[in-house]
Order: structure tokens, then C-alpha cells, then sequence
């Protein structure tokens, strides 16, 4: 076939770009146009290789083979097939493993079936090799292509680079096209928190841990625990004193009842902020609030036609981005309401999303592999950005029937 394809290896490309721009292989330091990028390289194959393009394969790893939001744009593009491998940590560094051996796989099924007569590699890994060397006894032309290394040398394998029967270089004005350098107060934002998380921080602690409470029994520890050692004679040094801990929103909570008041004054209450639910539910419900309200899921709502029509805009227009993830599901919910009455019920439990409804926006997020851990930790960050365009959803619909009681909640991201 007189065709070409595009292999692309992710982790080189972007990896060797955010150097070359960036100092540092952090693909966190780049911003990427990935509409750009693949147009790009659709246009140079075909020109360099005088063959329309069949197809660009781009390989890359997700944690647990999960698409992230960057690959389901990709998949959607024309002439675009994503390839995932596994991403893991290993020693604190996120390793690639399977994209190679997939790489691999694809270029000899391609060359064996004779589906193209040139195939492009954008990778630098020598792993390729004895796949580059079958596809070439298949009578496939192959093309490498390697991102212009920062330090002016190869950042290719030297074999990968002889075996080629053609070699090109994507310099630098080629790839600022389609990838910029992010700047370092962007990719490193100052810890401002955000309007939720500062009231928490900002709030009482608990009189367990105010100072001058009387400590809970801890057990007896070894004194090598409690001070250093004592270095030539002197005499050991102190323990450093501990840190005061953060107040939990179970600690606040319970701050009304814990805490004596004055004779008739009244009981403070929780902040607003507190009754954020959570896939367990709200479990500390204080005294005198209200029950859930018994709204309707979305799957109560939902006909199999409609269920089939949203897993279709989910693949083909949803990015994945946490913010947007919550509008698309408040929106389908709001559509669906046979009751208009439950929207104004809805709004009036803000900030906490009831609890049937909140479990069920977690999940339809976790399909976007949202939530998921990342540096070992659950992202609370999209729980909140995941939230807050299910409420800035709600405040648009419940604001253009006139009926809004209160003010539009806030984008984390304005």
C-alpha cells in the first residue's frame, strides 16, 4: 500500500521537547496544542515521504491504562489511534511500561500485512530496533525522526539512528508551534488556597488540641524518640515541639458540642463549608439538620436511549477536565427533572451535594480516571473542581429561571 503511518513515542516527544524548551523532562513544564501537533505531523510525513497518511499511532502510558483527558481528545481526532500503556512509580519517578513492546507490536503487524510502504518513528528508545530491522525486510521504508536535543547531541539510540533509512530532526521552531514552555509561577503556584480549603484551615482547633488542653494519654516512647543523642559530651538537644495538627471537618464539627458557651449564648454551628458530602455520605449530621431531601438520581432519571447517548458524548466531546465533568452531569440532571420543584431543592442544600447524588457524580468521574491516585495521594483538587462545575451548573440553570437565592458559586480556576 502506497501509504504512510506515524508511530509517535509520547514520553520521548513531549519528554525531549520539555527539555529542550524547559531545561528539565517534566512534561508538567510544557503546554501542549495536541490539535497542532498531530496536524503537524500529518502535513511533514506526507511531504517528506510523498504518501497520504493512513493513520498516526500515539503511544503513551496512564496510570492503570486509564485515558487522561489528553488522550481522549487524541482519540477523537481524525486519523488518531491512542496506544496505552501502563504508568508506574518506581523510586518517586513515573516509569512508562508496555508503550515499547507495543511500539513494537504494531510496526512488524504493519509491515507483515503490508498495510503502508513507509512508516515514521518519533522515539529514540534502541528497544525499537529489531522491530525497525523487520519492518525493513518487509520492504517498509523506514523514517526517524528525533526532537532537537538541548545539549546539541543525539537523544536518540546511535543504532536506532544507523538502521534508519531516513533521519530528520524536528527543531525548535517546528516544535514551539505546537508546544510552549509553561511559566515556572504557573507549573509552581504560590499555596494560596482556595476559598474552601482556607475556611478550614482558618477555623478554631478543637480544645483537645488548643494549647494548654490537657494532653490525651499517649504510650511511654523510648527516650531516643523524645531527644537526640548527646554528641561529645553535650547535652542532648531538645525535641522539636510538634506541630499543631490540622482540624478535620469531623473535629469542627463537633466543635458546638465540645466547647462550653456562655449561659445563653447560642450553640455555634459548623461552618458551610463542612458539609461538603463525600462517597461515604454525610455521616456527621449535627443535631437539628435536615435529612437528605430524597432528590432522584440521574439514573432514575435516565431512559436507555439517553444512557446510550451519554456514554456517545462521552467518548466523543467530554475532555475529561474535572470542572467540565461536573457541569455535563448537573446539566443532564437538571434536563431530566420531571419535578422543576427538585431544582430549587437541590439549590437550597448548597454547598452539600445530597448524598445519593454525590456518590453517583463521583463515580460518572471516576470513568475519566478522576479521583484516581496521583503521586500516592487521592487528588482532592478535582473532588472540589469536580463540585464546583456541578454547582456553577446549578447556578446558571437556577439563575436563568429567576429564582436564585444565592450567589453563583465561584470557578477554583478564575
Amino acid at each position: 500500500m502506497d501509504r504512510c503511518v506515524v508511530l509517535v513515542d509520547a514520553g520521548y516527544l513531549l519528554g525531549a521537547a520539555a527539555s529542550l524548551l524547559a531545561g528539565e523532562p517534566a512534561r508538567s513544564r510544557i503546554t501542549v496544542d495536541h490539535a497542532a501537533i498531530v496536524q503537524g505531523l500529518r502535513d511533514r510525513a506526507e511531504r517528506e515521504t510523498g504518501r497520504p497518511l493512513l493513520r498516526i499511532y500515539w503511544f503513551d502510558g496512564a496510570p492503570d491504562r486509564v485515558p487522561q483527558p489528553e488522550h481522549r481528545r487524541l482519540r477523537v481526532m481524525p486519523r488518531v489511534t491512542v496506544r496505552l500503556g501502563a504508568l508506574t512509580r518506581t523510586d518517586g519517578r513515573w516509569a512508562q511500561k508496555g508503550v515499547d513492546a507495543a511500539m513494537h507490536a504494531e510496526l512488524s503487524e504493519l509491515a507483515r500485512n503490508r498495510a503502508c510502504s513507509d512508516v515514521v518513528l518519533v522515539t529514540g528508545d534502541g528497544d525499537l530496533l529489531p522491530g525497525m530491522m523487520s519492518a525493513k525486510e518487509h520492504g517498509v521504508a523506514v523514517h526517524l525522526w528525533a526532537v532537537q536535543a538541548a545539549d546539541g547531541d543525539y537523544n536518540q539510540s546511535e543504532d536506532l539512528v544507523a538502521e534508519a533509512d531516513e533521519r530528520r530532526v524536528l527543531d525548535r521552531e517546528w516544535i514551539t508551534r505546537a508546544v510552549k514552555a509553561r511559566d515556572v509561577g504557573v507549573v509552581c503556584p504560590p499555596p494560596g488556597p482556595r476559598p474552601e480549603i482556607a475556611a478550614i484551615l482558618s477555623a478554631p482547633l478543637p480544645e483537645s488540641a488548643m494549647p494548654g488542653a490537657p494532653a490525651k494519654p499517649v504510650p511511654a516512647e523510648p527516650a531516643a524518640a523524645t531527644a537526640a543523642p548527646a554528641k561529645n559530651g553535650q547535652a542532648p538537644a531538645p525535641a522539636a515541639p510538634a506541630k499543631p495538627g490540622v482540624p478535620t471537618p469531623k473535629d469542627l464539627a463537633g466543635l458546638s458540642a465540645g466547647r462550653a458557651q456562655p449561659s445563653g449564648a447560642p450553640q455555634p454551628t459548623p461552618a458551610a463549608t463542612l458539609r461538603w458530602s463525600s462517597e461515604k455520605g454525610w455521616i456527621d449530621r449535627g443535631a437539628g439538620e435536615a435529612a437528605d431531601p430524597g432528590l432522584p438520581t440521574l439514573a432514575q432519571l435516565t431512559t436507555a436511549e439517553q444512557r446510550w447517548a451519554d456514554r456517545e458524548e462521552d467518548i466523543t466531546t467530554v475532555s475529561g477536565d474535572p470542572f467540565e465533568v461536573g457541569q455535563v452531569f448537573a446539566r443532564r440532571w437538571i434536563d431530566r427533572l420531571t419535578n422543576p420543584a427538585d431544582l430549587q431543592t437541590l439549590s437550597a442544600e448548597y454547598p452539600r451535594v445530597p448524598h445519593r447524588i454525590d456518590g453517583e457524580l463521583l463515580r460518572y468521574a471516576a470513568r475519566f480516571g478522576l479521583l484516581a491516585h496521583k503521586d500516592d495521594q487521592i487528588d482532592e483538587h478535582d473532588r472540589y473542581a469536580i463540585r464546583a462545575g456541578f454547582w456553577r451548573e446549578v447556578d446558571a440553570r437556577t439563575v436563568s429561571e429567576g429564582s436564585s437565592s444565592r450567589e453563583p458559586s465561584r470557578d477554583p480556576r478564575d
